[in-house]
């Protein structure tokens, strides 16, 4: 199946992740603490632990701060209480945004955000006003080979749907695009990283079902939105429909 160029905006993404490298510490500690809260401290029945402890591992977190994180939300230890909260709303040329939070002081957040949405040209809306725009899933891409090797298509494809992948996508840029459930993105990712097949980008997240082309100033707007969002201390991740191309 071929799709559109994703490999830019993936990028976009990726720029914002290492943006907030100073705030990671912080915000996966919140996701370890909620995870625990809501599905236990185990993380072999627990995905979304597994997850959130994985991409700790990831950031070299000590295991004493992951595991002092996964009892506090278990009960086990005492500690600040934070809840989910999740904003809509749309930047520039209508573009969607989907803003994920985790908070002590909702008050507080919801005031930041929506001065974010209106110093930079967007709107905050209601609740459900833009999610039917996205679809929860993992979403697992190689990036486009280099100095004229090839992408192993088939490998990734074969290995990719037996371990339960929902779909692979060959894009227009030379990426290759996996979408999974979200139960099922930790096999399907592990399975290949066993055969030795490294993807450049793996998370479970909220993807767009239409995308909202952005250039010139309009893109520079939207992408001055997207960042004043990504600093604030409450958020935790942050999904647009909007498409950047390569020169934004």
């Amino acid at each position: 199946m071929a799709g559109h160029s994703k490999w830019a905006n993936i990028k976009h993404r990726k720029a914002a992740t290492d943006a907030k490298r100073g705030k990671i510490f912080t915000r996966l500690i919140k996701e370890i603490t909620v995870s625990a809260k809501l599905g236990g401290s185990d993380v072999s029945t627990n995905p979304r632990l597994r997850l959130a402890v994985d991409k700790a591992y990831g950031q070299n977190m000590p295991k004493d701060t992951i595991e002092r994180a996964t009892k506090r939300g278990a009960g086990e230890l005492e500690g600040v209480s934070y809840e989910e909260i999740r904003y809509e709303g749309y930047g520039p040329c209508g573009a969607a945004v989907i803003v994920d939070c985790m908070t002590d002081n909702r008050t507080r957040t919801v005031a930041d955000v929506r001065h974010a949405f209106s110093k930079y040209g967007g709107n905050l809306g209601t609740e459900g006003s833009v999610a039917f725009l996205f679809k929860h899933c993992g979403q697992i891409v190689f990036e486009p080979a280099e100095d004229g090797k090839n992408i192993d298509e088939s490998a990734i494809m074969d290995v990719a749907i037996a371990a339960g992948a929902e779909d692979v996508t060959a894009n227009d840029d030379g990426s290759l695009e996996i979408i999974t459930d979200p139960y099922a993105f930790l096999t399907v990712k592990d399975a290949l990283i066993a055969a030795g097949l490294q993807p450049a980008f793996a998370e479970v997240a909220m993807t767009p079902s239409t995308t909202v082309e952005m250039t010139g100033d309009d893109a520079v707007k939207m992408q001055k939105l997207l960042d004043a969002l990504e600093t604030l201390d409450d958020v935790q991740d942050v999904y647009t429909s909007a498409e950047f191309g390569d020169e934004t």
